[in-house]
C-alpha cells in the first residue's frame, strides 16, 4: 500500500486524480461483466449491495470531506462551521437540481416511477443515468481531495485520497452488476448490457479532473469543495440510495450492508490517512 500512495504522490494531482478514478470506473466495468457469467441477480444480495454502497458514502462524507473540510477552515468556533455548511447545502441543492432534471428510473422501481424530465428515452437509458447521477459527487469528491494536498491543505493527505478512491471503487462493482443485470432480462445483448452498465461511471474521471482542477485553480474555496461533494453524496444515499435499498424483502440484509460498508470506508480512511 505504502508503494501506491508513494506512487500518487509523484504525480501531478490532476492526473493522479485522473488515473483514481480510472480505477473506480474500472470496478465498475468488472462488475457490469458479471452479466457474462450470470442470468440473474439474486435480490438479497443485491440490497445488501445497495446498503453497502450507502455505507461507503455516508462514511466517505464524513471521514474523508466534512472532517478534513472542518479542519482547514479558518477562524474559530461557529465562524470554522461557515464553509461546511455552505459548502453541503449548495452540494445537496446541485444534486437535488439534477435530479429533478435528468430523467433516470432506479433499479427497483417501475417505468411509470422515473423522475426528471419525461422523455422517450429507453428504459436502458435511465437506468444508467440513475447511477451516473450517483456517481457524479463520487468522481468531484476524489479530485478535490487530491487537488487540497497538492495545495498543501492540512487535512488532506494522499492516503486519505487513496482511501476514498478505493471505498468508491468497491461500492461501485455492484452497481455496475446493478444496471447491466436487468437489461439482460429486458432481452437486451450481454454487450449492450455491460456498455450500459460501465458507460454508468464514465463520468466520474470527467468529474474528478474538474474537482482537482477548480482546487488548484481556486484554492480558497477547497474548504466549501470537500463539504459540496459531501453534501452532493449524502443527498444521492438518502434520495436514492436508501429508498431503492429498502423496497424489497430483504431490509434486514440492506441495513447489515450498510453498517458494514461505512465500517470498512471508516477504517480505509483512518487507516490510510
Amino acid at each position: 500500500m505504502n508503494i501506491i500512495i508513494d506512487y500518487f504522490e509523484s504525480l501531478d494531482p490532476v492526473y493522479a486524480a485522473f488515473l483514481a478514478t480510472l480505477f473506480t470506473w474500472g470496478l465498475t466495468a468488472l462488475g457490469a461483466s458479471l452479466v457474462f457469467l450470470f442470468k440473474g441477480m439474486n435480490r438479497a444480495f443485491f440490497d445488501g449491495m445497495l446498503g453497502f454502497t450507502g455505507g461507503v458514502m455516508v462514511a466517505a462524507s464524513f471521514w474523508s470531506l466534512l472532517a478534513p473540510g472542518i479542519e482547514m477552515s479558518p477562524g474559530e468556533g461557529f465562524e470554522k462551521v461557515v464553509p461546511a455548511l455552505v459548502g453541503f447545502g449548495l452540494g445537496a441543492l446541485f444534486i437535488f437540481g439534477l435530479d429533478k432534471v435528468l430523467p433516470h428510473l432506479h433499479v427497483n422501481f417501475k417505468m411509470s416511477e422515473s423522475e426528471g424530465i419525461k422523455t422517450p428515452w429507453h428504459k436502458s437509458v435511465l437506468l444508467t443515468l440513475a447511477i451516473t447521477l450517483h456517481n457524479i459527487p463520487e468522481g468531484l469528491a476524489v479530485g478535490v481531495l487530491f487537488g487540497g494536498v497538492a495545495a498543501g491543505f492540512d487535512g488532506a493527505t494522499i492516503g486519505g485520497a487513496v482511501a476514498l478512491a478505493m471505498g468508491i471503487g468497491l461500492q461501485n462493482f455492484p452497481e455496475g452488476f446493478a444496471v447491466a443485470m436487468p437489461l439482460r432480462r429486458q432481452g437486451l445483448s450481454k454487450w449492450k448490457c455491460f456498455n450500459y452498465g460501465q458507460l454508468s461511471a464514465i463520468v466520474e474521471p470527467a468529474a474528478a479532473v474538474l474537482g482537482a482542477w477548480a482546487v488548484l485553480t481556486f484554492e480558497p474555496i477547497l474548504p466549501y469543495a470537500l463539504c459540496f461533494a459531501a453534501g452532493a453524496m449524502i443527498f444521492v444515499v438518502v434520495e436514492e440510495v436508501v429508498p431503492e435499498a429498502q423496497q424489497g424483502n430483504f431490509t434486514d440484509i440492506s441495513t447489515m450492508g450498510f453498517i458494514g460498508g461505512f465500517m470498512i470506508m471508516m477504517t480505509l480512511d483512518v487507516g490510510l490517512g
